[in-house]
């Protein structure tokens, strides 16, 4: 849900959201990837009323993310957490990821103890999976699941493209998770 269909105004067309995901779910596709900030933070709102408020809750998976680029000090990250949730509409994530954690959104995740807080999520059950989302290449990859083992899987960008592209680095991105023992989601597959 980072890319839905827009009015004329910029708002979500929610209609067309609607109906988008009806056909997703007609059709078996029940994995619905949103994140904090797509959409200005409407993309959660969008999947909540598109998906949540339409279809039992165990007929669906929702993936999200913590906005490690926006997070700066400690006190923000339950605080956006709880917001997700509500904004959703759910009492657990299936799939919950920090964030692009990459050099960039280094503060965080680095000086934040964004990690901590996700783990204590899972073992209270509002997370069932704990993941990554990374756009770094391989040895910076390495790096984070040597420090975080507890990750169960990583959210890599894995297409024809960027397979050997040598700043992407999607396989030997890949190769890395499978070294690690982690599942892979994938991201922009079709690019």
């Amino acid at each position: 849900t980072m890319r839905l269909p827009l009015n004329a105004d910029g708002t979500i067309d929610e209609a067309q959201t609607a109906a988008m995901t009806k056909l997703a779910m007609d059709q078996g596709v029940n994995y619905f990837d949103t994140a904090y900030a797509y959409h200005d933070g409407a993309s959660e709102v969008a999947l909540r009323k598109a998906v949540v408020e339409r279809y039992p809750r165990d007929s669906f998976v929702i993936a999200d993310k913590m906005p490690t680029f926006l997070i700066t000090e400690e006190s923000q990250v339950e605080p956006i957490f709880k917001e997700q949730l509500e904004r959703c509409g759910v009492d657990y994530f299936d799939y919950y990821m920090v964030h692009n954690v990459s050099s960039f959104s280094e503060a965080g995740w680095k000086y934040v103890d964004t990690f901590g807080f996700c783990k204590k999520m899972k073992d209270e059950g509002k997370i069932k999976k704990l993941g990554l989302s990374t756009h770094a290449n391989a040895e910076f990859l390495d790096n984070i699941l040597k420090e975080h083992p507890e990750m169960e899987f990583v959210q890599l960008q894995i297409n024809y493209l960027d397979w050997e592209d040598a700043g992407i680095q999607s396989r030997r991105c890949y190769e890395c998770a499978m070294r690690h023992g982690k599942k892979v989601i994938v991201m922009e597959p079709i690019k």
